[in-house]
């Protein structure tokens, strides 16, 4: 019985990715080589949201097989098209003779080369993409970008979706429902599941260093200042609401940074942490009672912080922009999403959240069920089925634990 070799194409060491290949190479019934074009992450780069140099402190590349594939781009990077150029890319994977590709990113220079080179009907191609159409642009350009990306799909044998928001992206892209399988975004749930205690213990004593008072709940927003995540239209709300014994938290960085201290200046329960990194995420999120992200636009494709929280059992608060708001928020069960860009609504869902404070950590406990069923084993369970749906002919040759 062979075992199907599957190569993975993605821009960089991620830290949300890097863990599935690492359970994907364990469970024994695939081969996989992971193709990077870029090395971000694992050495020390200037990220463009944060604005600041970093590396990720967890490992990125260990329990699986990888290379890296030169990237000649004059500004190397994933925030523009010609940042990935990889001339190579199409020989070397070629050279690993695997029974299907799987691509994790299309929109660079080097992946519009390699699929119109690749020939699909020898070695079928797999897509796995978390767009969404929730604020649905309409016009000739965006009818002309809907029929260039509906030919982009067919060239994949499948796709696998990450949630329902994206599901319906697929399909407005003209992908049939049998061309699409279930590969749910996921976080590495273990590594916060089992750190759980020790972050809540360590959240205590970076509360007392922040200087937040030990009886106020607090609010947490986490990741980068800029424009898209609307960490202004919290501020405004937090003010607004006039929560009794609640303080707000912003950790990260970003080109927002001077305007938010600007505008908390003045203002008491406001608190500043910088950028945090991975090793440090699980204590970030024990140290909030309640996790907004009020996203707004098409950018917010998913928001894998809000896997992270929920993890943490966090209630969450999300804007309905936001990709994972369909499947991960279950109305005052877990958490509240309100509409993208309006501050009243957020006031209102910060009432609503700290009006009983039972009721929250209750919708934290409900957080953790529901993100269990988001995890690497059911997103490779969906990959698995894609496989041997366009692997077909040969199927019998291969055998995929479900």
């Amino acid at each position: 019985m062979n075992t199907i070799k599957l190569a993975i194409i993605t821009s960089h060491p991620i830290q949300y990715y890097a863990p599935w290949f690492r359970y994907l190479a364990s469970a024994g019934d695939l081969q996989i080589k992971v193709f990077y074009l870029w090395n971000f992450g694992v050495t020390h780069q200037i990220d463009t949201g944060f604005q600041q140099a970093l590396q990720w402190d967890i490992p990125l590349l260990d329990g699986y097989e990888y290379e890296f594939v030169p990237n000649v781009s004059y500004k190397p990077g994933v925030h523009h098209f010609w940042g990935l150029q990889n001339p190579s890319l199409i020989s070397q994977v070629k050279a690993y003779n695997p029974d299907a590709v799987f691509l994790m990113t299309y929109n660079y220079a080097s992946i519009y080369k390699f699929l119109w080179k690749w020939n699909s009907s020898e070695i079928p191609l797999l897509f796995r993409g978390d767009s969404h159409r929730l604020l649905q642009p309409t016009g000739i350009k965006a009818w002309a970008r809907q029929q260039f990306i509906t030919q982009i799909y067919r060239r994949f044998a499948a796709c696998l979706y990450v949630g329902k928001a994206n599901y319906g992206y697929f399909q407005y892209h003209g992908v049939p429902s049998n061309h699409l399988f279930f590969a749910p975004h996921a976080v590495d749930n273990d590594r916060f599941f089992t750190q759980a205690e020790s972050a809540k213990h360590q959240a205590t004593i970076w509360k007392q260093e922040l200087g937040i008072p030990s009886d106020h709940a607090v609010i947490l927003f986490a990741g980068k200042f800029e424009s898209k995540k609307r960490p202004l239209d919290l501020l405004q709300a937090f003010l607004a609401a006039n929560l009794s014994q609640v303080s707000l938290l912003f950790v990260g960085a970003g080109s927002l940074e001077a305007d938010l201290k600007t505008a908390a200046a003045h203002h008491s329960n406001i608190y500043f942490a910088p950028f945090q990194n991975q090793s440090l995420m699980p204590r970030t999120y024990a140290i909030a009672d309640l996790v907004v992200l009020p996203s707004y636009g098409a950018s917010e494709t998913w928001g894998l912080a809000i896997n992270e929280a929920m993890c943490l059992s966090r209630p969450v608060i999300v804007s309905n922009h936001v990709g994972c708001a369909q499947d991960l928020i279950h109305d005052k069960h877990n958490g509240l999403v309100f509409t993208a860009g309006n501050v009243s609504a957020l006031v209102s869902s910060l009432q609503e959240a700290f009006s009983d404070r039972q009721r929250l950590r209750r919708w934290g406990e409900e957080s953790q069920k529901i993100v269990s069923q988001y995890s690497y084993t059911h997103a490779s369970k969906g990959l698995k089925q894609a496989l041997q749906y366009v692997i077909a002919p040969s199927k019998e040759k291969f055998q995929l634990n479900k």
